[in-house]
């Protein structure tokens, strides 16, 4: 029999949780987004739970009906630097937009934090969906990008950043003191790219790190999305509604993945829960319905239209059918609007009921429970193969990641599909995944 299959973990980490009250909770600090100290307990805390990766999200636009969350925040890549020094082992994880920034300075930047981490460090590339239209008016564009062309844009975006992470063979700075060899000249390369939206020299000034090039991850679920995470995706955040769907989308992706010449093992599938633990099913349940009652109506219709168009649901009642209200076609995370307009096409869902559907941390499912109930529930997906792990996207931080920790992970680590050790240093090392050959030594080969 062959070795038995290790579930991959991630932590979602957003101020005091996912959950759009969870900074009411007597439990939670408010300014906890804007408390680097606090970040960095919650990344030892994952670390002590031998997580592979501990993930920063980021948006570029805010409003009333924002995330409280979000509101006011740091910049992910200057965040999980300072994480990095508070850590030693765990994979740290950021977004960062190919709508809204530069290849070479993005390259620079997640590089260096590479570098600096030794090697732990993961792209979360996004093309930046906006529903609200209001995204491009912060970088001078009176229109957002059209979703078509958001994914062209980072297909060449991604391609240019990791010809730049190449620029420097890993023998290349030679130190030589006594020839007074800096460097060896012929392992330094520039990149010479020309595409329809980048045109970039090189090279980058940065060496590659301890793992060769930081981790790539994405979440599209589009076509599009599917396309680009088959070709360039090391790690792709899944989100659909039960065990069923998931499997689904599992297969559908990773059978993409022979057609740009990669295996299966090259493409780890995280799927989002939002695991509440009690010491009984009944508690747990009493925990999530603490904070349901914490959410005004306002506010939970509110953060619906940021999702679904700019739709003013407190127009309507909590009884109202979703299916009365005309949507528009949105220019956002097209596959979650796609999927919601789904469900509430053929399960009648009410305006009451559709922001727990929409929200992982909204939801009672078969995450939430005892300890032993939810690690069984992520036992069967991995068997199932609807994921190869999972991003845990808690309701309520710290004390819900703090339950899964002491109370989840041992009973994982005693069925054996969590490490009692790390086995390496490196994220690449934690995700099983193959430091990968420099492209201009492999053509000089």
């Amino acid at each position: 029999m062959g070795e038995q299959k290790q579930m991959k973990l991630a932590a979602y980490l957003i101020g005091t949780g996912m959950h759009v009250a969870s900074w009411r909770h007597h439990s939670a600090q408010p300014n906890a987004s804007i408390d680097v100290t606090y970040y960095q307990r919650l990344a030892q805390l994952a670390e002590k739970g031998r997580f592979d990766l501990a993930f920063i999200a980021d948006s570029l636009a805010i409003n009333h009906d924002s995330h409280p969350n979000i509101l006011n925040r740091f910049d992910p890549l200057i965040l999980i630097t300072a994480m990095a020094g508070a850590t030693s082992h765990i994979g740290l994880g950021a977004t960062a937009s190919t709508s809204y920034s530069e290849p070479y300075q993005l390259a620079r930047q997640v590089a260096s934090v590479d570098m600096i981490s030794k090697g732990r460090i993961g792209w979360n590339v996004v093309t930046t969906g906006d529903a609200t239209g209001e995204t491009g008016q912060n970088f001078s564009r009176d229109v957002h990008f059209t979703h078509s062309e958001r994914y062209q844009r980072a297909e060449e975006f991604i391609d240019v950043v990791q010809g730049l992470w190449d620029s420097w063979e890993d023998d290349a700075f030679t130190y030589d003191k006594e020839k007074g060899l800096f460097y060896d000249p012929e392992k330094v390369h520039k990149l010479h790219y020309q595409g329809d939206f980048f045109k970039v020299k090189g090279p980058l000034n940065i060496a590659r790190s301890k793992q060769g090039q930081p981790v790539i991850i994405q979440a599209g679920s589009s076509e599009d999305g599917q396309r680009l995470a088959a070709r360039t995706a090391e790690v792709v955040f899944a989100h659909k509604d039960n065990l069923q769907k998931a499997k689904e989308f599992y297969k559908e992706l990773k059978d993409q993945l022979p057609a740009f010449g990669r295996k299966q093992d090259d493409l780890q599938i995280l799927h989002a829960i939002a695991p509440i633990i009690g010491d009984t099913e009944e508690e747990a349940i009493a925990k999530h319905q603490e904070l349901q009652d914490l959410v005004p109506t306002d506010v939970g219709l509110r953060f619906l239209s940021g999702y679904m168009g700019n739709i003013d649901f407190q127009a309507y009642s909590y009884d109202t059918p979703a299916s009365e209200i005309d949507f528009p076609k949105v220019n956002g995370i097209q596959s979650q609007f796609d999927e919601m307009k789904k469900i509430i096409d053929t399960e009648g869902l009410t305006v009451g009921e559709l922001y727990a559907r929409l929200t992982n941390s909204a939801r009672i499912d078969e995450f939430v429970g005892t300890a032993q109930q939810v690690a069984d529930a992520m036992e069967r997906w991995l068997e199932e193969e609807a994921a190869d792990g999972f991003m845990l996207q808690v309701p309520l931080l710290p004390s819900g990641l703090e339950d899964f920790v002491e109370k989840v992970v041992p009973i994982l680590q005693k069925k054996g599909l969590v490490r009692t050790e790390y086995n390496g240093t490196t994220l690449r090392d934690h995700l099983g995944l193959v430091k990968p050959e420099n492209r201009f030594t492999r053509v000089l080969k």
